[in-house]
């Protein structure tokens, strides 16, 4: 069982406060929304989470079956799906799948990556080169990838971004999923995503 907290974490960019003294703690399973205007730190406290960012004060700490869990081996339970995340447009999806994952230290069998495409409704196009997807079809992969790193703790920044109402429902049905059988932590303003999650925080501040 994984359990993650945050204790007293605040941001400062140079002399710009973004947040302070944010705390929680999410046990196994549960979500959290985390909410606020633009430029309130929704993305920079993922960022944070995912060990992409150093906060200025505070810490995460994570635990997994009682034992504290830290470093490299905290990103190891986590998968992070954002828009700012790139694919290469000269490979195919699945050759991009296979890439990143094998970078990521997992080998996966072709079965396994048809299979992640599938369930984001992206059957029959892992042939297909990135350079010929739209944006709506780039989102979807980035959840592929993170359905196949199998994370116990899924980071998702603005999860419907660039998704019509077929990928919307697609990409809810997956975060409700992990969400009974992980810990789901997602940056959004929008009414549908937020009544999703369990718990709530706003940084509107």
């Amino acid at each position: 069982m994984v359990i993650i907290s945050a204790e007293n974490l605040s941001m400062r960019f140079g002399l710009r406060g973004v947040f302070k003294d944010i705390s929680f703690r999410l046990n196994f399973p549960s979500s959290l929304a985390v909410t606020g205007p633009n430029g309130s730190g929704k993305s920079t406290l993922l960022k944070i989470i995912a060990g992409l960012l150093t906060p200025t004060s505070g810490k995460i700490r994570m635990e997994s079956d009682s034992n504290e869990v830290k470093g490299e081996e905290q990103k190891k339970l986590m998968a992070m799906v954002s828009p700012e995340m790139n694919f290469y447009d000269e490979l195919t999806g699945a050759e991009n799948l296979e890439f990143f994952m094998k970078a990521s230290g997992f080998r996966m069998t072709s079965e396994e990556i048809e299979g992640a495409l599938n369930n984001v409704g992206l059957r029959g196009r892992g042939d297909d080169y990135l350079k010929g997807y739209s944006s709506g079809m780039r989102m979807r992969l980035k959840y592929a990838l993170a359905i196949l790193k199998k994370p116990e703790i899924m980071l998702v920044d603005e999860p419907s971004t660039n998704l019509d109402i077929q990928g919307r429902n697609v990409v809810y049905d997956l975060m409700r999923m992990h969400q009974q059988n992980g810990i789901l932590i997602f940056a959004t303003n929008e009414d549908d995503e937020i009544s999703i999650a369990n718990k709530r925080i706003d940084l509107a501040g």
